[in-house]
């Protein structure tokens, strides 16, 4: 079996998170996994975190409002509002920190995510951009452990759909 490539680089030319994941599972599923409210809250946190979504519009300027809890129930809130979507082959949103009634929490920046998907030989890679303002913005979020704890995340999402499929 092939290792599934996964890639994890900052680009400080252009303040932007480049990922790239391939996962063993059809298009469809994996555009599911980002994209359905049941599924993301399966897999949208790294563990022992859970992720809880407490509402989702997915359309073009509608919100998913969720949180990430932890084992004693803390959570810290986020919004993703949508700014492009076009069916299995691109995701935008706008992601930012948020207080627990959904208000944007400007102490943290915003970024701004871009998602392509692409099958081949049932082979699912998504491309990740996430921009930022400034590279400081981007490198606080990595010292918060943004890239140990979104690898995890991604791996959660491999197991899931590992098991759907099977």
């Amino acid at each position: 079996m092939n290792k599934l490539q996964f890639e994890f680089r900052v680009d400080k030319t252009t303040n932007t998170v480049l990922m790239s994941r391939e996962f063993a599972a059809d298009l469809s599923s994996v555009w599911d996994a980002f994209t359905k409210q049941e599924i993301l809250d399966q897999w949208w946190a790294p563990k022992p975190l859970a992720s809880k979504t407490y509402s989702m519009d997915f359309k073009v300027g509608g919100k998913r409002f969720y949180a990430m809890v932890s084992t004693e129930g803390q959570e810290n809130y986020g919004v993703q509002e949508y700014t492009a979507i076009n069916p299995k082959t691109n995701l935008q949103w706008a992601s930012s920190f948020a207080d627990k009634d959904g208000n944007i929490n400007t102490q943290f920046p915003t970024s701004n995510w871009e998602l392509n998907f692409s099958e081949q030989n049932g082979i699912t890679k998504v491309n990740i951009a996430i921009k930022h303002k400034t590279l400081a913005n981007i490198e606080m979020l990595i010292k918060m452990g943004f890239k140990e704890g979104f690898t995890m995340t991604l791996n959660e999402l491999e197991e899931l759909l590992h098991h759907i499929k099977n």
